[in-house]
């Protein structure tokens, strides 16, 4: 699995589910596939493609939570 279109979040409970089901809508919309993986602290959300990473980092924006690339 690559990682050069993953971002890592540090979330957990509630918010965590909500990003998930924003990447999964964010995939579906575009017609590709999304992964989770643990990273040494949060979670690495990664995407076949770049404008999909793009769009889940201005939702983590919208909702306040901060995100680097990972």
């Amino acid at each position: 699995m690559t990682k050069e279109n993953c971002l890592i979040v540090h979330v957990a409970g509630r918010q965590l589910d909500l990003l998930r089901g924003e990447a999964s809508r964010i995939a579906r919309d575009n017609k590709i596939d999304w992964w989770i993986d643990h990273a040494d602290v949060g979670t690495r959300f990664c995407f076949e493609d770049a404008k999909a990473k793009e769009t889940f980092a201005l939702t983590c924006d919208n909702f306040g939570v901060p995100c680097r690339d990972g």
